[in-house]
């Protein structure tokens, strides 16, 4: 019998207590304690006071003539089950917050401030600790603060060993320099910027897949090296640095479109304006072979697939044509793999693949 198990047993004869409930309030202050470190080295200047207040603080930058806060919310779905099953809980926490950093970067703003929620059947603060300290890896990439979160203990909601996380971020930027797609014309030029695999979107398809093909997360990924579960929880490329890096350069950017779920149709259509179309040019980029791989084994069509994953590119940017060779230079420095996808023309879809 556990520690925890004995209390519980012992609250049995002696009157019920919060703990015999199912929460553990001393497991929160322990999982607080694990988790402070990882928060607290997000910080960046701005950030008033530490970690544990009922609310946090944020000191708007001076520079800022008319700033304009942008703001974004996301989870990860089911991305977690796997995760969980695979027992590798660390680095989940990046695409939370890769799936909101890349919303808010799509306006032009700069991510300043992440909160997170996690929620669970019963805490163990070292998972907590390994949860929360994959946010927190993902917030210093995207150059962004953890300043606060919820760890909510709720048995009877969860099951022991059950969890799910969302993300909040909140982004700034200057009124005049706000990104909608508005400014896009006839003649702009569309980039594309690689994904490290599926990101965050399509796991209930791909969970279908494995199941139907019986493939075990401890197998190797068919034509790999790696496992299913490693192959799976490729974090969520964050493209905050790089794209942020063009615009500190002077690269005039029309619009953005962060490719999640509806792949890149769906999303990209978002910010064409009416009247226009941006024509793709589908052998300008590489489909990785995982998207193959998933296809041919769940007998997905090929339609299907591209309005469910990303299909190898996890953010496209419009842009003036004589601009592009500048910006493609600035993100391969970076260390993106950038590519020129197509052009805007007139028509009547916003998007439409070819070839």
């Amino acid at each position: 019998m556990t520690a925890r198990e004995q209390k519980e047993s012992s609250a049995q004869h002696t009157g019920l207590t919060y703990q015999a409930a199912g929460v553990d309030i001393e497991a929160g202050e322990e999982a607080v304690r694990l988790i402070r470190g990882e928060a607290e080295s997000t910080f960046i200047p701005g950030v008033l006071g530490t970690l544990g207040g009922f609310a946090s603080l944020f000191a708007l930058p001076a520079e800022y003539k008319e700033p304009v806060l942008v703001t974004a919310t996301d989870g990860v779905g089911t991305k977690l089950l796997v995760a969980k099953e695979a027992g590798k809980l660390d680095t989940v926490g990046i695409d939370l917050v890769a799936m909101s950093v890349n919303d808010v970067l799509t306006t032009g703003a700069r991510p300043v401030l992440f909160l997170d929620y996690v929620a669970v059947g019963r805490l163990l603060p070292q998972e907590m600790a390994r949860l929360v300290g994959g946010v927190a890896a993902g917030c210093r990439v995207a150059g962004c603060a953890l300043v606060g979160g919820e760890m909510a203990e709720m048995p009877g909601l969860y099951e022991p060993g059950e969890f799910d996380m969302a993300g909040f971020c909140v982004g700034l930027v200057e009124r005049t320099e706000i990104v909608d797609g508005s400014s896009i014309e006839l003649g702009d030029v569309v980039i594309g910027l690689a994904s490290n695999g599926f990101h965050s979107n399509g796991y209930s398809l791909i969970r279908k897949v494995l199941e139907v093909s019986r493939l075990d997360l401890s197998d190797m990924f068919p034509g790999s090296a790696v496992s299913v579960a490693e192959t799976l929880l490729q974090p969520t490329r964050i493209y905050v640095r790089s794209v942020l890096a063009l615009r500190e350069a002077g690269v005039t950017i029309h619009g953005m479109a962060h490719i999640t779920g509806g792949g890149i149709v769906g999303n990209l259509s978002r910010v064409i304006p009416e009247g226009l179309s941006a024509r793709l040019e589908r052998k300008r980029w590489r489909v990785p072979p995982v998207f193959r791989t998933i296809q041919e084994l769940g007998g997905v069509p090929e339609e299907e697939m591209f309005r469910t994953f990303n299909m190898g590119l996890g953010y496209v940017l419009v842009l003036p044509a004589q601009e592009a060779d500048g910006a493609l230079e600035l993100l391969q420095a970076q260390g993106e793999e950038a590519v020129l996808l197509g052009e805007i023309v007139r028509g009547l879809n916003r998007v439409t693949l070819e070839g």
